[in-house]
């Protein structure tokens, strides 16, 4: 932070209105969230300042969630906190646990129901001198668009033996002929045309805007017909009705146009869910922007950082229609809470993702290079070390004054 006086970022006719010295809410996060947040805080810094001297800043503002909220204000998730982020349009943020026992909702999902962002957004792409597990980690580079707020993740369940789960299997097997042992335990899976065509409205303007070539909606349609299959419908349809100049179904694509994409034009497909994991490994070029139910989302987030070099390097963001909310996807690991020895890239390219939503595109790609160029030179936290011959394993803190250093190379 170079300036202890900025102004909030407001949102105004679907744009974003930035100031140059920018107030950013932040959330450092319960375990690790200190140690990596203290490491990407002055990565931020650098790269701000090494791009824009002092005209421009970011004057973080700390919010309390999680265990550091419950300590000081005996609230898990203080109103105040919510209505800060609200308030300040952009956010980020670490991990945070989710209290031990019953009736507590995960932390991350509240806020994103809370403050309604819809979409998680996680671009998965390899970024060079980071090991993968897979021959050709570089042909990784699809963004995934995980509806965020409706599916299982809603919260509709009731336990094995309970009155609520008796009640609703009685009106199942009266009114609608539906037979169920005993002792099941039930859930709904509630999935609206209205929330999944918003979702991937927003992955199919995303495609325009930066000129993708695919949007594919991945479901599980096949089983689940009215729900996933649902979403698969829906999305076609969405696409013939208001992005008809500038999509063209896989189908059409092939019908009318023998296979080759029109200028200008972004393919809509689909395919099954576990068709698309084997295909997301053995025909990963082919993809690049991914659309699904909150699920599926999930599974697939974390299958495809697993190409590129793990969690600890996939970045994610959850956006809503005026709200972002960027963080570290991994969760808190307790057990490393205070040694300094994370990796901290995840929330180092959260915050790429952020500052390239502020329109602060140099600052972002200040930040890629940097990490690309300690990678490259064998610079690593322990995960990363443990899979590359002759690295140098560093600790959190080490990693960011590395990426500091490099800031002149990039």
């Amino acid at each position: 932070m170079t300036s202890s006086v900025g102004d909030r970022i407001r949102a105004q006719d679907g744009h974003l209105h930035v100031p140059e010295h920018v107030i950013i809410p932040f959330i450092e996060g319960d375990g690790v969230g200190p140690d990596i947040w203290a490491a990407s805080q002055r990565v931020f810094d650098a790269a701000v300042q090494r791009c824009h001297g002092t005209s421009r800043s970011v004057v973080w503002k700390e919010i309390l969630a999680g265990e550091k909220a419950f300590k000081e204000t005996g609230e898990w998730l203080p109103q105040e906190t919510l209505d800060a982020i609200k308030e300040h349009v952009v956010a980020i943020k670490g991990p945070l646990t989710t209290p031990v026992g019953k009736g507590f909702r995960s932390l991350n999902v509240s806020i994103r129901q809370i403050l309604d962002l819809y979409a998680c957004i996680r671009p998965v792409r390899w970024l060079k001198g980071v090991p993968a597990p897979v021959k050709h980690p570089e042909r990784m580079n699809v963004v995934i668009f995980r509806e965020n707020t409706e599916d299982v993740y809603a919260g509709y369940e009731w336990p094995s033996g309970s009155e609520e789960a008796r009640d609703l299997m009685e009106f199942l097997r009266i009114r609608l002929g539906v037979g169920l042992r005993e002792d099941t335990a039930l859930g709904l899976k509630p999935m609206s045309k209205w929330g999944s065509k918003r979702l991937i409205r927003k992955a199919i303007r995303y495609s325009l805007e930066r000129k993708r070539r695919s949007v594919t909606l991945v479901h599980k349609g096949n089983i689940m017909k009215y729900t996933e299959g649902a979403f698969r419908d829906w999305g076609y349809e969405l696409a013939r009705e208001e992005f008809a100049s500038g999509t063209v179904s896989e189908d059409d694509l092939y019908s009318e146009y023998e296979g080759k994409v029109p200028p200008g034009k972004v393919v809509v497909k689909d395919r099954i869910a576990d068709n698309m994991l084997q295909q997301l490994l053995t025909r990963t070029e082919e993809y690049d922007v991914l659309a699904m139910p909150n699920l599926n989302g999930d599974y697939f987030s974390d299958a495809a950082a697993a190409q590129v070099g793990g969690l600890g390097m996939a970045p994610g963001a959850n956006i809503g229609d005026t709200t972002a909310v960027f963080e570290a996807t991994h969760g808190t690991a307790p057990k490393y809470t205070g040694m300094d020895k994370v990796n901290p890239c995840s929330l180092i390219l959260s915050g790429v993702m952020m500052f390239e939503y502020l329109g602060w595109q140099e600052v972002a790609d200040t930040v890629v290079s940097a990490v690309e160029e300690t990678i490259s030179q064998g610079i690593v936290t322990y995960d990363l070390a443990r899979m590359l011959e002759g690295a140098k394993e560093v600790k959190t803190s080490a990693f960011a004054d590395a990426v500091i250093g490099n800031m002149d190379k990039a």
